[in-house]
């Protein structure tokens, strides 16, 4: 079997994978799928800063517990 034929194979196959795609169950859901406007994206942008900065700091905060205090004791 040639390079050819095995690669014109491996397309026909990916090809009737993606075929059917938007007609099964996930039909509805990639329909509705669109892209987010500015301020979607820049409140989703926030959120996303405000979660990471927290468990920074959660994460800061152990570590420094179980740094400084165990000499404590």
């Amino acid at each position: 079997m040639s390079i050819e034929q095995r690669a014109m194979e491996t397309q026909d196959a990916l090809e009737s994978k993606f075929e059917n795609l938007g007609k099964g169950k996930y039909g509805r859901i990639l329909k509705m799928c669109r892209t987010p406007t500015a301020d979607e994206y820049k409140k989703t942008l926030g959120v996303v800063a405000a979660g990471l900065l927290i468990l920074g700091v959660v994460g800061f905060a152990i570590y420094w517990v179980m740094s400084y205090l165990p000499g404590y004791f």
